[in-house]
Order: structure tokens, then sequence, then C-alpha cells
């Protein structure tokens, strides 16, 4: 009964009728670009690049189950030593031990991080070049799979102060990416960053990108938690961010060594969902289901992997429906004036968790 009551007051929300609606518009908007737009293009996949005798690093983020799990047993037997990113340590050993039992040569490496958490993914850069060090490994990376993602239904803060959802979805992701930067661009052969993002950054047509949005913290002020927007909000900025940092890369020299490309999987069947009434989800993934859209993680992972092997020369894409296809996004996540705009927010969110990373350790 108390399952039934939680239901029944989601249903009565503004966010289930934003996400049962607007989500699957936005979803067959995706699919009629996939299908009918003159402008969509493939790509093919390719080999991992390598300097041997080094397998190249690939880093996972949200790695312990859905389609970070299976991006990772994917990516092992496509050659990559693959690290391992999650926030349980039993999950993490859970996962490396079944790729492990279905791939004996598989290469890996666990490390337990919270993605919400500046001062845990600070911890990481450094425990990860540790490790590359006493591992007689070149310092550098050649992939990096930002992936973790949430949907909260209720307001959680981290100890920076931001909404748990956002810092996961779009801090986290932008932070690990700055501090690995340097590590991607160290690389001998061509590296890329491959943003996860989702089809609902189209329900987003304006947005401010000012430090109390960007954080969360603007949504403190409202009565009841808008779930779905947030989540909404975080995949637009990491489409922008996406998009933003292959610009800011094309004017460095040496820009062709790393690429970023933004890939949706369409909808996985994944426990993302597990904070929204289980009765509802269900519903949802059979509705889903027979219309024939709703994926496995092992399907799903198809454009991830799209996107990991691309040539060297494809960046600042955007990937959806397998088969190396791109689609165009919204046309706000094309707006160049925002995307500088979050980018010099993102720079002072980062600066200032360093900061207090610093006054911590001291």
């Amino acid at each position: 009964m108390k399952e039934l009551g939680k239901a029944m007051k989601f249903i009565w929300s503004v966010e289930f009728w934003r996400m049962a609606v607007f989500w699957t518009v936005s979803l067959l908007i995706s699919y009629w670009h996939l299908w009918f737009s003159p402008k969509s293009n493939s790509f093919p996949r390719c080999a991992p690049a390598t300097a041997p005798p080094i397998n190249p690093v690939c880093i996972i983020t949200g790695a312990t189950s859905g389609l970070g799990a299976a991006a990772a047993y994917a990516l092992s037997k496509e050659g990559f030593c693959v690290v391992l990113v999650g926030r349980s340590s039993h999950l993490l050993s859970k996962t490396v031990g079944e790729i492990e039992s279905w791939n004996k040569d598989a290469n890996l490496k666990a490390f337990q991080v919270d993605m919400s958490s500046f001062h845990s993914i600070f911890n990481f850069k450094a425990s990860l070049q540790q490790w590359l060090f006493d591992s007689n490994m070149h310092p550098s990376i050649q992939l990096l799979i930002n992936n973790a993602g949430i949907l909260a239904t209720s307001y959680r803060l981290t100890a920076e102060g931001y909404d748990q959802m956002m810092a996961t979805n779009y801090i986290g992701a932008f932070c690990l990416t700055k501090l690995l930067l340097p590590l991607l661009q160290n690389s001998h052969v061509p590296s890329r960053v491959v943003n996860v993002t989702s089809f609902t950054h189209r329900n987003v047509f304006n947005m401010q990108v000012d430090k109390e949005t960007v954080s969360g913290r603007c949504f403190l002020r409202t009565k009841r938690y808008p779930c779905a927007r947030i989540y909404e909000n975080s995949k637009l900025c990491l489409l922008l961010f996406s998009y933003e940092l292959h610009r800011q890369l094309g004017l460095l020299e040496k820009s062709h060594r790393v690429s970023v490309i933004a890939v949706d999987p369409g909808v996985v069947e994944t426990n993302i969902m597990r904070e929204v009434p289980s009765c509802l989800s269900c519903v949802a993934f059979t509705v889903l289901k027979l219309l024939g859209l709703l994926q496995s993680p092992e399907k799903g992972i198809t454009s991830v992997l799209d996107a990991a092997l691309a040539p060297p020369d494809v960046s600042g894409v955007y990937l959806f429906g397998g088969k190396g296809r791109t689609i165009n996004s919204s046309a706000l996540s094309y707006n160049s004036k925002l995307a500088q705009e979050l980018w010099t927010t993102s720079c002072d969110l980062f600066l200032q968790s360093q900061l207090g990373v610093k006054e911590t350790s001291t």
C-alpha cells in the first residue's frame, strides 16, 4: 500500500507527466531526425589506436551496472585496459569478477569514486597517476567515457553544496575531464572524450547558466523537487560542454589528438529509474518494449561503442541510433554563446571546488 501511495502521489505531479509525455515526444523527434533528416551521417568503427606494447587505457564512469558495465566488457574485448569507476566497492568487485569470467584476457582496474564529490574526483586523479607510474605505463589515457548519471526524485546536496543530480550528471563529468585532459593530450596516439547524454535535452528551450542554476542550488527554492527538469538541464549542459570542448581543442596545437563526441544511447533498461515508484517504472518499460523502443544494456551500448571506436578525426558530433549514425541535437545545444557562458561558469565552480580541496588538505 505504501508503494501504491507513492505511485499515486508521483502520478499527480508535473514531473510524471513531463517524463511520460515530453520525454516520449523528444525520443520520437530523435528517431525522426535519424530516419528522415538528409544531414544524418555515419562513421565506421576502427580498431583502437595503440602504441605497442602498451594497451590503450579507457576510463568509464558509472561502470558498475547498465551501460557502463556493458561498455567495460565490450571495450575489454577490443584490447583496452579498462579502468572502472564507481561509487560502490562491492559492485566494482562484482563487475570486475563478471567481466573476467566472460573475458579471461581482460585487463581491468577499479577505483571507488563518487562522481558528485570533487574531493573524490581529485583523489581519483592522484590515484590514477600513481597506478600508471607503479604499473610502468605511459602517463596518458586514450579514452574517457563520462557515463555516470542518476535520476534523483528528491533534494540531496553534496559536500560542496551542489544538487546531487547536477553534480553527478554534469559537474562531475566536467571536473573529471578538466583534470584528466593533460593525460589525454599526453597520449602518443589520438585520444577521445565520450559524453553520454540523452534525448531529454530537447525539452529545454531556455536555460540560465549562472552558478545557481548549474549547481542546482536555485531549485532549493521550489516547493517540489523538479527532477525531470534538472535531469534535462544536466544532459543539455553535457552537450553544450561537448561542443565547446571540441571548439576549444580545435584552437590548440595538436588538437587533432583529442576528439570529443556526444552520444545518446536512447532508452535502455537500466536501474537509473530506481527512485521512481517501481510499479510505474515497470509500466513505462513494458510500454516502451511493446513500441520497440526499449533496449537492453548490451544493445544500448552500440552507439557508445560507435563513439569510442569512431575514426580519430571525428569530433564535435552527436551520435544516436547505432551504426555510427549522427543526428542534430536541439537548436539550443548549438548556441555557442550559451556554451561559452556555461564553460566560464563551470570553470569557476571547478576552481572553487579545487580551492576547497586544497584548504581541506592543509
